[in-house]
């Protein structure tokens, strides 16, 4: 009997939590900033595409730097702040090679010109993730909704604990996932962001060196089509040697890396995943499934502007919770 209160306990707790999250996601919406700050989309996008056509590498920054900041605390800007001990989000390990924080400076000031102390910093990160992506299209692939309020807290322990690893089996990845609220389908498709941007050696290498530790140097692991792996081994020769060194680097999707479309999953069925993480994909029947249909561009666009949708209301702060940031790499005094 007592087993029993104590699970009806955790599912009442878990309920409750649901039904927080539930509100504060309903604080979201298009067009918040409608009368406070009308121009605030238009002042955003311009920025951004100001910087993105002279650096097309900045889409995969931006969008991923969205995906971190959502899967820590929520999407609140967190991964912004600075810490002067180097302990915030953007000191973990799965953050340094973040980027593009100067822009969404620029971003935020131009904002605060024109409308001191609406525009969220966490509402920035969600517009720059979508008008950098865009910018190749020139148009705006899905809608952002708005209203988020920025977070006080930033911790690089809890960032290395949160943040998806590329060495993630699959049942990892969907507890994760599942743990903020999404389920298989939006782990898939927004597995797709994959196909732009680039990976680092130093997380895949173990896949393409001695992998079944048997001094064995060319043994790659066998879920990797052989020619990929070769090609990669020869992008990443100087990791055989130091497994750490994170210098070389190696486009995630060879020959359309700064394009958003559906090849990450025509590569990802041709065993040209680049990471453990990607390869998984295909280990479970309907997530492979999935990955057939997305390899329409189609089908991909309209799935993931649905699912990067359901990301953005991961853990938001609305109403009066939280603050709006007058810089976004500081907490307000």
């Amino acid at each position: 009997m007592k087993g029993m209160v104590c699970l009806v306990a955790v599912v009442l707790v878990l309920a409750g939590s649901a039904s927080i999250a539930a509100a504060q996601a309903a604080g979201l919406k298009k067009g918040f900033y409608k009368k406070s700050c009308p121009q605030a989309e238009d002042i955003a996008q311009k920025v951004v595409w100001k910087h993105v056509a002279g650096n097309r590498e900045l889409a995969a920054k931006f969008l991923r730097m969205f995906f971190h900041d959502c899967f820590v605390r929520g999407c609140d800007a967190s991964v912004l702040l600075d810490s002067p001990t180097n302990t915030a989000e953007k000191d973990a390990p799965p953050n340094l090679s973040l980027a593009g924080f100067e822009v969404i400076d620029e971003v935020k000031a131009a904002l605060e010109r024109a409308c001191p102390g609406v525009v969220s910093c966490a509402d920035i990160v969600a517009l720059a993730a979508r008008d950098s992506v865009s910018f190749q299209y020139g148009k705006k692939l899905w809608e952002v909704e708005t209203g988020r309020r920025d977070g006080t807290v930033s911790s690089d322990t809890q960032a290395l604990n949160e943040i998806p690893a590329p060495s993630s089996t699959f049942d990892i990845l969907l507890t994760n996932f599942s743990g903020k609220g999404l389920g298989l389908q939006d782990l898939v498709v927004l597995s797709g962001g994959h196909t732009i941007g680039i990976g680092n050696c130093n997380l895949f290498s173990s896949r393409l060196f001695n992998f079944t530790g048997k001094n064995n140097p060319t043994d790659t692991d066998p879920s990797l089509n052989p020619p990929y792996a070769k090609f990669l081994q020869g992008q990443c020769r100087r990791n055989q040697q130091d497994p750490n060194d994170n210098t070389a680097v190696v486009p995630m999707d060879p020959g359309s890396s700064t394009s958003f479309d559906s090849h990450y999953f025509v590569n990802l069925k041709a065993r040209q995943g680049m990471f453990t993480s990607d390869a998984t994909l295909l280990t479970n029947a309907r997530a492979a499934a999935l990955v057939d249909k997305l390899q329409d561009n189609g089908v991909f666009f309209d799935h993931f502007k649905n699912s990067i949708k359901r990301m953005g209301q991961i853990g938001v702060l609305t109403g009066a919770s939280g603050q709006i940031r007058n810089k976004c790499n500081v907490v307000n005094s």
